[in-house]
């Protein structure tokens, strides 16, 4: 029997309070794992200059910001802000502010025909393992289909619930319309969870 025994950090409550200690578990399993890519959920920027200045050189990281389908739920957009994302880029941070929602905005979303979709329920599902990870799955999937990511290798997938990081994950990458893919090796895989709290958020 083959098995390893990895540190998980879990948080008693999701949240921006657990941003740095995410940021020091990305930066703990990049030092053993030889990981190279990580990607951040991050509206304003703020979060990803943060992994950005403790990950330093040490990995290439993507931030992800809002999709202006955002305003569709009552939220400004564009939001990410122009000081920080000029700071991001000078440190080689690679940004996406007008990536669009992967599991959010589909045709039947907001359509007077009430027709369950696939996405709804895979979104759903992930909800159930907490806001952060579903935004650290969308990320990821968002990433690979902007052309950004490489699909079909192990990164880090970072999310939050609202504000900051409180959820990080190894994922197989790969392109949203993949993810339940006839062959094996091009799905999702969630592979291994480093940060994510006990008590979730959920937006009903």
């Amino acid at each position: 029997m083959t098995f390893k025994i990895r540190e998980v950090y879990h948080f008693e409550k999701p949240g921006e309070a657990n941003t740095n200690l995410v940021a020091e578990a990305v930066n703990k399993h990049i030092e053993r794992s030889g990981i190279r890519d990580v990607v951040v959920a991050s509206s304003s920027g703020a979060t990803a200059l943060e992994f950005a200045n403790v990950i330093k050189d040490q990995a290439r990281i993507i931030c992800v910001s809002e999709s202006a389908f955002r305003r569709e739920m009552g939220a400004e957009w564009p939001c990410m802000d122009e000081k920080i994302k000029a700071e991001l880029e000078e440190l080689g941070v690679i940004v996406l502010d007008k990536a669009p929602y992967v599991l959010h905005g589909g045709v039947y979303d907001d359509s007077l025909l009430k027709v369950p979709t696939l996405e709804q329920a895979f979104r759903d599902t992930l909800y159930a393992f907490g806001q952060g990870m579903k935004v650290a799955v969308e990320v990821v999937l968002s990433a690979v289909d902007c052309g950004v990511l490489e699909p079909y290798k192990d990164v880090i997938g970072v999310g939050g619930s609202g504000r900051g990081a409180d959820t990080a994950a190894v994922i197989r990458s790969t392109f949203p319309g993949m993810v339940f893919s006839k062959d094996r090796e091009k799905r999702l895989e969630i592979r291994e969870i480093l940060a994510m709290p006990l008590s979730k958020k959920w937006w009903d």
